[in-house]
């Protein structure tokens, strides 16, 4: 069994494809299955099912993805902690991240952190799926750190620090009835049709959970990909929503009313997959990340 089969193994898995783990690796396809067969000759298993349409795990192959893991991020440790004393950080960090919040200059953080480590090839991928495909992303192996909202506690297969906790405020469009409100009831948006981000996304969870525990099931017009997006469809009067006060208040189009119930709060997380081991790269990332929060009006950073 060699580094690289279990590399090339782990990649596949990630990307649920060999075509993809092959640009991922840098390498051509021939090359990742020659090194997949070799594995599972060695261990005289079959690690994964190939159709034409995917590449899907079997039990063999989800009981070694973990340590495979594990193999790697210990070797990773071994050189980083060689080559650190001389040439500083290297190899690959991949991270996730939620690009449309307004809440972390990202670009920054990415400029910054390249300047001081040139040796790390830093990969940034924007969470269509939002937070929840952004931990999936995690559970895979497809990225090393997460930048990720949650409503509650992470699930404990996580390890997260909070940035910021956001609380929310209800958004509707100047001329709606409840715009001269300072607070309403949460019963009084029974009938109300909402804008809202896809399943998936921390605001969207937070929302669905709040009314749910209420006993009420919202109408939604709308499902659109970011904060100002949902703004848009606000200020356009085709629904309602529950937005950070940030995203309501540049807009004079819009009103920000206080739901009495509830503060609709989630918070933005920095997380890692707690049975894996932080390699150097992703510790110095994550070091730089509070210098590239954004301060918003509501916004709260934990003491």
């Amino acid at each position: 069994m060699e580094l690289r089969q279990l590399e090339y193994f782990v990649a596949v898995a990630g990307e649920r494809s060999f075509t993809r783990a092959a640009q991922r690796l840098h390498v051509v396809q021939s090359a990742v299955s020659a090194a997949i067969t070799a594995l599972e000759k060695d261990l005289c298993v079959v690690l994964l099912e190939r159709n034409a349409r995917r590449v899907q795990l079997t039990e063999a192959g989800e009981a070694l993805l973990p340590e495979a893991q594990a193999v790697l991020d210990a070797a990773l440790a071994a050189r980083d902690a060689v080559e650190g004393l001389s040439r500083g950080l290297r190899g690959t960090l991949r991270v996730g991240m939620l690009s449309d919040l307004g809440l972390m200059d990202l670009p920054g953080l990415a400029r910054d952190f390249r300047d001081r480590h040139p040796g790390v090839e830093l990969q940034l991928r924007d969470a269509t799926s939002g937070s929840a495909g952004m931990l999936s992303a995690l559970s895979g192996y497809d990225v090393d750190v997460a930048f990720a909202g949650s409503s509650g506690p992470l699930p404990r297969e996580y390890a997260g620090r909070t940035l910021l906790r956001v609380p929310q405020l209800l958004a509707v469009p100047a001329g709606h009835a409840l715009a001269r409100r300072r607070a309403v009831g949460i019963r009084e948006l029974e009938h109300e049709t909402f804008i809202d981000l896809p399943p998936g996304f921390a605001m969207r969870t937070v929302a669905d959970e709040v009314f749910t525990a209420y006993g009420m099931r919202r109408a939604i017009a709308a499902e659109v990909g970011g904060i100002d997006a949902t703004a848009a469809f606000v200020r356009a009067g085709v629904g309602i929503a529950i937005l950070p006060a940030y995203a309501i208040t540049p807009h004079g189009d819009l009103r920000a009313v206080k739901v009495r119930e509830h503060n609709f709060r989630w918070s933005l997380n920095a997380v890692v997959l707690r049975r894996r081991r932080l390699t150097a790269a992703a510790a110095a990332l994550l070091q730089l990340a509070a210098a590239h929060l954004i301060e918003q009006p509501g916004v709260e950073r934990p003491s």
